[in-house]
C-alpha cells in the first residue's frame, strides 16, 4: 500500500507523545472528562473562536441558541421551550423558558432579539444565500416571545437555528446548558454543571452529570485517553485519523459520525490558468479518488464525484459529472492532453500549483496521495497553510438542503464561479415562495457542478474516542456534539 511508509515515519516520530500518559482504566464514577482537540484561547473565549472545534463544543455547552441539536442530529428545545409554525411556514413564534443569564438577571426576549439579530448578520455575511437571508424580522412581541418572519417558507429552518454558530450570549457567557462551576487549576479547563442544578436550592448534581473540558493538541488528547485519564475524545477529522492507529485505539472506542458534506478542493478565482474550463475539468477527471481513499485505513470512507451526496431537495436528480462514464485510464490521458496543450500556449514552462491543507498526519497523507495523482498528469504541486491554488474544503452541512451546498461553493465564497450560476443564486433568495425558489436552484446546481470550480473528493470525516461508561453516547448526523445525557 503507498500508505505504508508515511505511516513508519509519523509512528517513530510520535510514539513518545503517544506513550506518555498513565491509566485508570477502573473509573466509572465521577465527573466525565472531555478533551477537544484545539487550543486553551478557544475555550476561555469559545464566541471569539466559534470557527473552532473546540470553540463550538464550548460554545454549544454554554450558550445555546433558540433550539439545539441533541445526539441524534434531531432538533430540541433549548432557551426556547416550545414554538409554532404559522403563515404557512413564514413565521415562527417561540416562548422562552424561565432561564437567568450568569449575571443573575432574568432572559428577556428583547436581550435575546438584539443577539440573535447579531448571530444572524455574521451568518449572512458568510452565507449570503442560505437560510437565515430568507430573514425578514425579528420581533420581541413580549417578555419571553420572540417571533421570527421569513420572506418564503425555510423547511430546514429549524436545523439551521440549531447549529452552535446561533447560541446567544452576553460577553460574560450564555445560559447553558452547562455553567461554569469553579475555576480549575490548569490553564484551559473548565469545570462544568447543568444549569438546572446550578440555582440555589436545587439538589446537587450527581458526579457523572458534571464535566471537565479541555482543549489540547491531538496527541495529547489521545494520549490522555488511551491512558485512562480522558473518558471522550471530540474534534476528530482526516487531519488526526491516523493517530488513531498510532496510538493502539481499541477499535470498539471509535465512533465515526454518519455525516454528510463537502470534503474537497476549491480552485482559486485569482489562478489564471483556472480561467481555462478545459483545465479545470481536466484537474477533477484526473483524480483517481479510490486510490486516495487507499491511503487510509477506513473501510467505511466514501468518496464523492458530485457536489450534492444525493437529490435532497433539488427538483431533479444530482449532476454527474461529463465524464463520469470514462474508465480512469482514459480519463487521465485526456487531462494529460488538456494539460500538455495548456502548457505549450504559455511558453512550454513546467506547471506548478499550490494546495492549502490544514495540519496534521492526515493532511500529510493527502497531501502526498494528491501529488502522486496531479503529477500523473504533467503538474507539480506543493503545500502551503493557506491562500493556495488548490484549497480544501472540509465541512459537514448543517441541514440537509442544496441550499447550504450551492450557496458554500458561490462567488461570495471567493471560489472559483460561474456568474450565471450566482445571478441564479441572488434571484433564489428573493423568491418569496419554496417551489420557485428551489426551481432557481435546480438551473444553478448544474451550472456549478459543470463549472468545476470545485473538485469534490469525498464525504467528511469526523469521529470520536468514547469510553465504555459512557453508554448514553451517540455518533451525531451534524457532526456537533452534545455532551447532555453521556452516563445514563
Amino acid at each position: 500500500m503507498p500508505s505504508r511508509f508515511p505511516r513508519a515515519v509519523l509512528y517513530l516520530s510520535l510514539l513518545p507523545l503517544l506513550l506518555a500518559a498513565g491509566c485508570d482504566r477502573g473509573r466509572r464514577d465521577g465527573p466525565v472528562r472531555v478533551s477537544v482537540m484545539g487550543s486553551e484561547k478557544e475555550v476561555e473565549a469559545p464566541l471569539a473562536h466559534i470557527g473552532t472545534r473546540a470553540g463550538q463544543v464550548v460554545f454549544a455547552a454554554t450558550a445555546q441558541g433558540l433550539v439545539s441539536y441533541d445526539a441524534a442530529g434531531d432538533v430540541i428545545p433549548g432557551l426556547a421551550q416550545r414554538w409554532i409554525v404559522v403563515d404557512d411556514g413564514r413565521s415562527y413564534i417561540f416562548r422562552l423558558r424561565r432561564a437567568k443569564w450568569l449575571n443573575g438577571k432574568r432572559v428577556d426576549a428583547r436581550d435575546v432579539r438584539r443577539l440573535l439579530l447579531a448571530r444572524m448578520e455574521r451568518e449572512v455575511a458568510r452565507d449570503p444565500y442560505g437560510i437565515m437571508a430568507s430573514v425578514d424580522e425579528v420581533l420581541a412581541m413580549t417578555g419571553d416571545v420572540i417571533e421570527i418572519r421569513l420572506v418564503a417558507p425555510q423547511p430546514d429552518f429549524l436545523l439551521a437555528m440549531a447549529q452552535p454558530e446561533m447560541g446567544v450570549a452576553l460577553p460574560d457567557g450564555g445560559t447553558g446548558p452547562y455553567r461554569r462551576t469553579g475555576e480549575s487549576k490548569e490553564k484551559g479547563v473548565l469545570l462544568l454543571a447543568p444549569v438546572e442544578d446550578a440555582d440555589e436550592g436545587v439538589t446537587e448534581p450527581k458526579a457523572h452529570e458534571r464535566l471537565v473540558l479541555r482543549a489540547e493538541r491531538p496527541s495529547r488528547a489521545l494520549a490522555r485517553f488511551t491512558g485512562g485519564k480522558a473518558d471522550l475524545v471530540l474534534g476528530g477529522t482526516l487531519a488526526e485519523f491516523p493517530y488513531i492507529a498510532l496510538g493502539e485505539v481499541p477499535p470498539r472506542t471509535v465512533r465515526f459520525d454518519p455525516v454528510q458534506g463537502l470534503f474537497g478542493l476549491a480552485l482559486s478565482p485569482d489562478t489564471p490558468m483556472f480561467a481555462d474550463a478545459n483545465v479545470r475539468e481536466a484537474l477533477s477527471m484526473a483524480i483517481d479518488r479510490q486510490a486516495i481513499i487507499g491511503y487510509f485505513d477506513m473501510s467505511r470512507w466514501k468518496i464523492a464525484e458530485q457536489i450534492l451526496p444525493q437529490q435532497l431537495n433539488l427538483p431533479h436528480p444530482s449532476t454527474a459529472p461529463g465524464w463520469s462514464a470514462m474508465s480512469m485510464e482514459d480519463r487521465r490521458n485526456f487531462a494529460i492532453g488538456v494539460i500538455a496543450r495548456w502548457q505549450a500556449q504559455h511558453g512550454g514552462k513546467p506547471v506548478e500549483l499550490s494546495i492549502a491543507l490544514p495540519p496534521g498526519p492526515g493532511m500529510s497523507l493527502l497531501f502526498l496521495a494528491l501529488k502522486a495523482q496531479l503529477q500523473a498528469i504533467g503538474i507539480t504541486v506543493r503545500q502551503v497553510e493557506k491562500k493556495g491554488d488548490l484549497t480544501l474544503i472540509d465541512e459537514v452541512a448543517p441541514y440537509d438542503s442544496v441550499v447550504w451546498y450551492l450557496g458554500r461553493l458561490s462567488c461570495a465564497r471567493k471560489v472559483h464561479c460561474d456568474k450565471a450560476a450566482e445571478d441564479l443564486l441572488k434571484q433564489s433568495v428573493k423568491a418569496t415562495d419554496m417551489s420557485a425558489r428551489l426551481f432557481l436552484l435546480g438551473q444553478a446546481e448544474p451550472l456549478i457542478q459543470r463549472h468545476n470550480g470545485f473538485i469534490p473528493l469525498a464525504m467528511p470525516v469526523r469521529w470520536s474516542l468514547a469510553a465504555s461508561r459512557l453508554n448514553g453516547f451517540q455518533p451525531s448526523p451534524r457532526g456537533d456534539r452534545s455532551l447532555r445525557g453521556l452516563v445514563e
